[in-house]
């Protein structure tokens, strides 16, 4: 919200909701029109994304969804293990006042994550997903809570920047981080029990998350203005509450890098014809899989470009080209033709061309015009996004990170303070005997 802007900042996270929310639906109906055409997907299906694709735009598509997928998985893997990472760094310091520094908790946490990365399928992750929820709700009111507590001392001293039209777009990488789950969507309406109410489910998923994330942006935007760092949490005076809120996204953040890493590790796997059953291949395979996960994070500690990055480019993708596109290919087909695309015929029916036309033709004009205006504006937010995160990454300036080889210590730097004081100079805080550490 800081660099987006109060205004355009609500009016972004609003249309990018409402937008992922209605591609979202685009998924579910396409996973419906598919059970329909091809009873085979009623039953078991690995990969219900990259199907999706091959039904509708044929072989390449498959691959590429894949690709794409894969790629993502990769990035959110990096996101969250270096998120995890530097939160785990605050609780250290904050409460033990034990400085070790984000890089050296990468390798540390990745180790200690290891061996829960050893089990076999998703199947194996249900608790996963209810703590991270819970834990995730949690954290929200905790900071929720710190935040107005803070309000009083330092929303008198916030300053908050004028509009930059740079800082908006770059912002908008992130905002699609936020609500971009949709590669993992076709997966769980395939296991719910009513697929055909996805669309319910995923209203009401799309309605609580921006319940969470808009309080906190705005409370959080008025009481601290531009001493907002890299986290709310470390603008947060009171010591408990922040390494509370912390412990809780902690959990999170490592338990979302545990079930993220699964299928990345299962795609390997599948693709070097490895066996399923547990041994010293899978432990090997996915010992090389967390470290060079380990090493990239190394090379880029700093995870908002690569976050960014990540929003711009395969999120944007499979969040909101991809569904559109799908959307309009598949339903343009007929049930004839569409039945032809099997893996025992080399025969894919009608062509692309063909099909494209039947797309213009055929579609109503209310949603072609709505799928080709979310297709646009994700292509433009996410070629401008990914842009400036390539930017970030490659400008030396005096926000770049360096890699944590290059450096003189890969122990805690200033930069890496686990709180610090509100106010546009930082030297405000809500507790009467608190003392503002040291900026540099």
């Amino acid at each position: 919200m800081l660099a987006a802007g109060k205004t355009a900042g609500t009016i972004g996270i609003i249309i990018i909701a409402i937008s992922f929310c209605y591609t979202a639906h685009l998924l579910g109906e396409n996973w419906n029109t598919m059970c329909r055409k091809w009873p085979v997907y009623r039953d078991h299906c690995r990969k219900p994304y990259p199907e999706m694709a091959y039904r509708s735009m044929g072989r390449g598509a498959r691959y590429c969804t894949s690709l794409v997928l894969n790629l993502m998985l990769y990035g959110v893997a990096m996101v969250y293990l270096s998120l995890s990472a530097k939160i785990m760094n605050d609780i250290v310091t904050g409460v033990f006042n034990i400085h070790i520094g984000t890089c050296l908790m990468i390798p540390i946490l990745a180790l200690m994550l290891f061996p829960v990365t050893l089990l076999k399928s998703p199947a194996d992750f249900q608790w996963a997903v209810v703590t991270a929820m819970v834990t995730t709700t949690l954290s929200v009111i905790l900071i929720f809570y710190g935040t107005a507590t803070d309000m009083n001392a330092c929303e008198p001293e916030a300053y908050h920047p004028s509009f930059s039209t740079s800082s908006f777009l770059l912002s908008l990488g992130t905002f699609m981080f936020g609500f971009g789950g949709h590669g993992v969507f076709p997966t769980i309406q395939h296991d719910m029990k009513e697929p055909r109410h996805f669309t319910r489910s995923s209203i009401l998923a799309f309605a609580i998350v921006l319940a969470l994330y808009l309080p906190i942006t705005y409370l959080g935007y008025f009481t601290y203005g531009d001493s907002l760092k890299h986290s709310i949490i470390n603008s947060i005076q009171s010591s408990s509450v922040q390494q509370a809120a912390n412990f809780f996204i902690a959990i999170h953040c490592i338990l979302t890098l545990t079930i993220v890493i699964n299928p990345l590790n299962q795609e390997v796997e599948h693709k070097f014809k490895l066996p399923h059953a547990f041994g010293p291949t899978r432990i090997a395979t996915r010992f090389g899989m967390m470290f060079v996960i380990v090493l990239s994070c190394l090379t880029i500690p700093d995870f908002d470009p690569i976050l960014n990055f990540i929003g711009g480019t395969s999120v944007a993708l499979t969040s909101a080209i991809m569904p559109c596109m799908f959307n309009l290919y598949l339903h343009a087909n007929n049930d004839y033709e569409a039945a032809k695309r099997d893996d025992n015929n080399s025969e894919e029916g009608v062509g692309l061309l063909e099909l494209t036309k039947r797309v213009v033709t055929q579609t109503s004009k209310f949603k072609l015009i709505i799928n080709v205006l979310v297709i646009v504006l994700a292509i433009i937010c996410g070629g401008i996004t990914t842009y400036s995160a390539i930017e970030k990454l490659t400008n030396e300036g005096a926000s770049f990170i360096a890699p944590c080889f290059t450096r003189s210590s890969i122990t805690s730097a200033a930069s890496e303070q686990s709180w610090h004081c509100c106010g546009h100079y930082l030297n405000v805080s809500s507790i009467l005997d608190g003392t503002c550490p040291a900026v540099i």
